[in-house]
């Protein structure tokens, strides 16, 4: 019997026990769908957050006080850096010499709570005094309305853009330009929506109330805001003499001495997405283990399985060893059998991967529809694995049978 003989023999068998082999393939199927699932789902969600990033452009980088200690050495005291304050980050917007365009922002409160005649948002509204800048520089597209003219932004108008979800929630079908919404104690006209963000962890726009950034410091009141920078510069290819640049008037601006570390953080749009390929590694890893896990426990389901059908195909392993089949030929088709199994609870878990990676990436993110070429081959290759090592020692077993007792077997 030679190989292509042996192969089609293992696919007869294959078909003559259809049910059986459809239930040992959902096995592999769903020990290979979690593994490209979960895989799928981080390759989406990097897919979105990158995209948000690249969005912004490679030639972005923010200034921000967001350092409120230093770790303590031995012998040393702590030190507690003061927050950017509106001066420091107006006054390196004046002074800032290099072709760029700035925007300065600062967060008024993360549990807001929005107010439109009977209906109300949960107290998770989040409101951000910006600038004329902040919508252009940070990427946010207006559904409708518009942004804040200069006479609002200086006169502190008591106007606002607000998110998708906020929209929703108090407007639904009603178009929300010109209404008036209260929010921290004070009556507001809505002058823009955004359009839908989507977002991870709580940090969605859609949430978002954007405020002129002086109405934004008279709503605070006596409260200390932190205000940040973003800086857009003309030139990427300048984006580290820039970056060197502002560091050194920052310095000068918050008076930290020579020799002592900076009060503040600058950290350019690329070196957050190398985070967030540092993060998805780590995913990577874990979704692969559970992944594992699950392959493991459906090979050695396939194993009983196949060594259930050694058992059942006793006499048959007789005839053929009597007709002369060596013990390779023997092996050969039952590792076939076991392969194909897998082959086809591959494909199908594979298929399901895709689809449940993307459903649950398109929950948390806004990324498109993905297709990681590289886990689909690596899932397929797992499969053939996962065949060989769970076959193996049934084909194994059964090449070692004697045909004499084999043929007497009832």
């Amino acid at each position: 019997m030679n190989l292509i003989e042996n192969v089609k023999e293992g696919l007869r068998s294959v078909q003559s026990n259809a049910l059986r082999t459809v239930l040992t393939a959902l096995i592999i199927a769903i020990g290979i769908m979690s593994l490209v699932g979960i895989l799928t789902a981080i390759e989406g969600i990097r897919a979105s957050v990158n995209t948000s990033f690249s969005s912004l452009g490679a030639n972005a980088f923010d200034i921000q006080s967001t350092r409120p200690w230093r770790r303590a050495r031995a012998g040393v005291n702590e030190k507690v850096y003061p927050p950017m304050e509106y001066r420091q980050a107006a006054r390196f917007k004046k002074m800032f010499a290099y072709p760029s365009d700035i925007t300065l922002y600062t967060g008024v409160s993360g549990t807001a709570e929005v107010k439109y005649k009977s209906k109300k948002t949960n107290p998770n509204a989040r409101v951000m005094g910006t600038d004329e800048n902040y919508l252009s520089i940070k990427d946010y597209k207006l559904e409708s309305g518009r942004g804040f003219s200069n006479n609002e932004l200086e006169s502190a108008a008591w106007v606002v853009i607000i998110g998708q979800e906020i929209k929703t929630t108090l407007f639904d079908r009603l178009d929300p330009l010109n209404q008036y919404i209260s929010l921290l104690g004070g009556r507001y006209k809505v002058i823009g929506v955004l359009e839908k963000q989507g977002g991870m962890m709580g940090s969605s726009a859609d949430r978002m109330i954007m405020l002129p950034l002086e109405t934004a410091r008279r709503v605070a009141g006596g409260q200390s805001l932190t205000y940040d920078i973003t800086v857009a510069v003309k030139d990427p290819t300048q984006l580290e003499t820039i970056m060197g640049e502002a560091t050194g008037l920052m310095r000068l601006i918050r008076r930290d001495k020579p020799g002592q570390p900076e009060s503040f953080e600058i950290k350019a749009s690329e070196s957050l997405a190398s985070r967030l390929d540092n993060i998805a590694g780590y995913l990577r890893i874990g979704g692969g283990v559970v992944g594992f896990i699950t392959l493991l426990g459906a090979s050695i389901g396939l194993m009983n399985i196949m060594m259930v059908s050694v058992t059942e195909r006793t006499r048959e392993i007789g005839i053929r060893k009597a007709l002369g089949a060596t013990p390779l030929r023997i092996r050969q088709q039952f590792l076939i059998e076991a392969i194909v199994i897998c082959l086809l609870g591959g494909v199908a878990g594979v298929i399901l991967g895709l689809l449940v990676g993307n459903l649950l990436s398109s929950l948390i993110s806004s990324g498109g529809f993905v297709v990681p070429w590289i886990w689909i081959l690596v899932g397929l290759v797992v499969c053939v694995v996962v065949g060989l090592l769970s076959g193996y020692y049934p084909a194994y077993r059964a090449s070692r049978l004697d045909p004499i007792d084999s043929l007497r077997f009832e």
